[in-house]
């Protein structure tokens, strides 16, 4: 889930206060993001055991819609400090093979989306709180799994694009939602 080294061993640098790995601090800060997100748009999630399936989460509304009650969608996130992967129109992510397959396949009964969240580099705090509240420069874009699809071949990485456009926020989460609810073709 978690990524922004850089691909060597880890060593002590790569370990936080307390000797707990910076991957695992920046996967747990992506799905605290995501649950403060959706928590504050009135959805809920759904936690799996493993992300054997490609999938980290999955986020359900309990609202009616006019073609779905309670729609729902799966969620594979990854973290990165690397600011360098944000370009002028889109956040490029280098995902391995197999878990791209796995995301993008056909034939998913649930719908699938994939999010990367960009968190500030050492030493700046992912949070600041104050007495007014809780602020973090952390943000997530992200793109359906349908969209990401691609047919031609894959060695072993292959490098998608995530809209600038597809912030992840309460407005936009719910307007995942609509499509889903409503069965909007293309859009789930």
């Amino acid at each position: 889930m978690a990524e922004g080294g850089t691909g060597e061993e880890m060593g002590e640098q790569d370990l936080a206060e307390g000797q707990i790995p910076i991957t695992a601090l920046q996967e747990h800060f992506s799905v605290s993001f995501t649950r403060m997100i959706a928590y504050a748009a009135g959805c809920s999630i759904k936690t799996h055991e493993t992300d054997f399936e490609g999938v980290d989460i999955t986020i359900v509304s309990s609202t009616e819609y006019r073609g779905f009650y309670g729609p729902q969608f799966e969620l594979q996130l990854k973290c990165t400090y690397q600011e360098s992967l944000l370009k002028d129109d889109s956040m490029t992510w280098k995902m391995k093979a197999k878990p791209f397959r796995k995301l993008t396949r056909a034939k998913r009964y649930i719908p699938a989306y994939l999010g990367v969240l960009l968190i500030p580099r050492e030493p700046e705090p992912w949070l600041h709180i104050n007495e007014y509240g809780l602020y973090t420069r952390s943000r997530m874009f992200w793109e359906s799994a349908d969209n990401l699809r691609y047919d031609g071949p894959i060695n072993d990485y292959h490098t998608v694009h995530l809209p600038r456009r597809n912030l992840f926020t309460g407005e936009q989460l719910l307007g995942i939602m609509k499509s889903i609810g409503d069965a909007e073709r293309g859009l789930r």
